[in-house]
């Protein structure tokens, strides 16, 4: 599929938290989850923008952990604002989708709208 960078800008943040709620997580692995579920394109670069801003915004607890390869990794998980804010994410997705199916399903129409006005 084409460029898709704008259009999920916001929706991969939601990604991400979504990833993490699932459980003790980090960069790399959230990363190669969304490569596996189709965001090919999404880079670890990408991912560390996103978890900075998570950090900062103070929706995950970190944990450092001694990493074989390595330095020790910074393990996520979500704390009770990052899960409310996953759940507020939840909630703007499935109004947004909800209405573009009905977009979708009435492109037809003009959904009561008198282009005369």
């Amino acid at each position: 599929m084409e460029d898709l960078t704008e259009m999920l800008k916001g929706v991969l943040e939601g990604c991400v938290l979504e990833i993490i709620h699932r459980g003790e997580t980090y960069g790399y692995e959230i990363t190669r989850r969304l490569n596996a579920l189709g965001f090919t394109d999404v880079v670890d670069g990408t991912v560390y923008t996103i978890l900075v801003r998570l950090e900062k915004n103070q929706l995950v607890s970190i944990e450092k952990k001694p990493s074989e390869l390595g330095p020790p990794r910074k393990f996520f998980t979500l704390n009770d604002a990052g899960r409310k804010e996953l759940q507020r994410f939840w909630e703007k997705w499935e109004f947004v989708t909800s209405k573009m199916q009905v977009f979708k399903e009435t492109k037809h129409e003009f959904l009561g709208y008198d282009h005369r006005q």
